[in-house]
């Protein structure tokens, strides 16, 4: 089978990674990809990133279905184009997928779906967000930037000068483009987030494995919020019970939702809960895709073919499969560019790449890589991500950290507490 995999991240090297390794895959092939996909068995990249040149070329070279990696193709109506030309695309379609592109969207559909979030209110303009975060200030408030925003779009503060300051940014600044005409602003909810995942063909609702993002920048969990500096599988705070409520009281509520205003949810669903001290969940934000860098460590899990899975979910027959996922643990520990979370814009080289052993107990999954002259170079923020698989998760953590020491760019940086404990 031929398998397109649209995207150049991290998620996107694991998945096409993953899939390559199913005795199913003659070639998987990623759009535009990075210098680590190019590297893989089975595996090509095409530099092809406008929708309409991917319908073609999913047509032109029979492809048997498409996963659709980051949002903004998802964003850009990529699953109805693809479906309109009877095309196999695995994704939400554009009006599913506001869960995740407009922040206003996503508080709304919960408030009217009894699904259980944080209070907000939703400003156009700066006078009035100002305004507000004048009268309500008095403790930390959470502002969300509606539009997409590459994981960055968020700040959480108590700081009036750093929320007006920010405020600043969206509005007048435009730092996230001219879509972000709106803020959602918040009350911030206290406990610790875990990351809680399901694949849905519109009927049938699998939940994989649970798992837990580190999107603080530096140590100790300070520093701003970023894409994601690291994850582990499982998380620690989502037991059997928890997990229950959580398919109850938001994933079911979300499928049936989007069914009552006429559209069918198909594709990933990630949910960001937040549970407190009391164990009481609250939804802090949806995505419409696997979460990144959560899945180069769920994926490290997995067990089943995940061609024969994927299979399933794109032709509507999930009810007739039961993935087996590892009861193994895995962590992973993102390397970042010096300017990250910051534009960054100097190519640097990677070194030590070629001294890794990668297997299935530890692999390095490329992200912002570019190949330049046989050798590979930094190309983004997020750079690599390295994840490891052992018993249990200090055993993960020592080969994680071990395989890290051996490779280099200039003043790489990445947090040294992966996993975070949030209890402390």
């Amino acid at each position: 089978m031929k398998i397109l995999v649209i995207g150049s991240g991290g998620r996107e090297h694991a998945i096409a990674w993953r899939l390559a390794q199913s005795p199913k895959c003659t070639q998987v092939i990623i759009a535009p990809g990075n210098a680590g996909t190019g590297l893989e068995d089975k595996i090509i990249n095409v530099n092809i990133t406008k929708v309409d040149e991917l319908v073609a070329y999913a047509i032109s070279n029979n492809i048997d279905f498409t996963i659709v990696g980051p949002e903004l193709p998802l964003a850009l109506g990529i699953v109805d184009e693809f479906r309109a030309h009877n095309l196999k695309i695995w994704g939400p379609d554009k009006f599913c997928a506001q869960l995740e592109t407009s922040k206003a969207f996503a508080k709304e559909f919960m408030i009217k779906n009894n699904i259980p979030t944080a209070q907000y209110e939703i400003f156009d303009n700066l006078i009035d967000a100002t305004s507000y975060i004048e009268k309500h200030m008095v403790s930390r408030l959470v502002i969300k930037a509606d539009g997409i925003a590459a994981g960055k779009g968020v700040l959480v503060t108590d700081n009036k000068n750093e929320a007006l300051d920010f405020l600043n940014d969206i509005f007048e600044q435009k730092i996230f483009g001219e879509q972000n005409s709106r803020v959602v602003i918040e009350e911030c909810i206290d406990g610790i987030e875990a990351s809680f995942i399901v694949m849905v063909d519109g009927n049938t609702i699998i939940p994989l494995p649970s798992s837990q993002d580190h999107k603080r920048l530096l140590n100790d969990n300070k520093g701003p919020n970023t894409g994601g500096m690291g994850a582990i599988s499982p998380s620690p705070i989502l037991n059997d019970q928890l997990s229950s409520e959580i398919m109850q009281r938001v994933i079911s509520p979300v499928i049936n939702g989007m069914k009552n205003q006429g559209h069918t949810y198909t594709g990933f669903l990630y949910a960001g809960i937040m549970v407190d001290k009391n164990q009481q969940i609250k939804v802090l934000e949806f995505n419409c895709r696997l979460g990144d860098p959560e899945t180069q460590a769920i994926l490290m899990r997995l067990e089943s073919d995940f061609i024969e899975l994927m299979e399933h979910g794109v032709h509507g027959t999930l009810n007739q499969i039961t993935p087996i996922w590892s009861e193994k643990h895995a962590l992973g520990v993102v390397l970042c560019h010096p300017d990250y979370p910051y534009k960054t814009s100097t190519p640097l080289l990677i070194s030590g790449l070629n001294d890794i052993n990668n297997d299935n107990t530890i692999k390095v999954f490329h992200a912002g890589t570019v190949m330049k002259d046989n050798h590979v170079y930094t190309n983004a923020g997020r750079v690599l991500c390295v994840v490891g698989l052992n018993e249990k998760t200090t055993d993960a953590k020592s080969l994680v950290y071990d395989t890290i020491h051996k490779l280099h760019f200039q003043d790489m940086q990445y947090r040294t507490d992966i996993p975070f404990d949030y209890r402390k």
